[in-house]
């Protein structure tokens, strides 16, 4: 995106095919300088650069040996399959992991909260019933969690993809050369 910045995830697509798993293999920045992306370590690294990126914008020195000189870590190509993340959402609380899961025809990723013993929340209303439930989180309220889901960024689906139409009819996409 020229001009802006942009925080990144990039799906797993080894083969262009998704494990179970888990659907994010790399976490990447844009740096609001050079425009160059660089991989960041650690989900938790992401969500802290995605929280504040509107009023502290990732640059490539905040990285430990990197620079605008440098080349980039990663370029945005068709080799996976790029999604961008909604900026300034909030970091998962402590103790709390974020997963996203590729739906298998690609048109978005679920987003879904893991609670410190392990239980997958789906929604607010679990979240809030959770909360309620455990009072050792009193600190944490259900708008310290969101569902939004990252854009899928169509020009590196793999080539062939099963979606559904608006009908909900199963289509067979293939990318044209443009």
């Amino acid at each position: 995106m020229k001009g802006g910045q942009e925080i990144s995830k990039t799906p797993s697509s080894s083969k262009r095919t998704l494990s179970s798993q888990g659907s994010i293999d790399i976490y990447a920045a844009q740096c609001k300088n050079c425009m160059k992306w660089r991989v960041i370590d650690t989900q938790e690294e992401f969500e802290e650069i995605r929280s504040k990126v509107s009023e502290d914008p990732f640059l490539c020195s905040r990285k430990a040996n990197s620079s605008c000189d440098e080349p980039g870590d990663i370029e945005y190509d068709s080799t996976r399959t790029w999604v961008i993340d909604k900026p300034n959402l909030p970091k998962t609380p402590q103790g709390f992991k974020r997963s996203l899961v590729l739906r298998k025809d690609y048109s978005k990723l679920d987003a879904y909260y893991i609670t410190p013993a392990g239980k997958k929340l789906r929604t607010r209303n679990e979240i809030a019933a959770f909360l309620k439930d455990n009072p050792e989180f009193k600190g944490v309220s259900v708008s310290d969690f969101d569902f939004s889901s990252p854009k899928i960024m169509q020009d590196t689906i793999p080539e062939i993809v099963e979606q559904k139409d608006s009908a909900n009819k199963k289509v067979k996409v293939a990318k044209v050369d443009v």
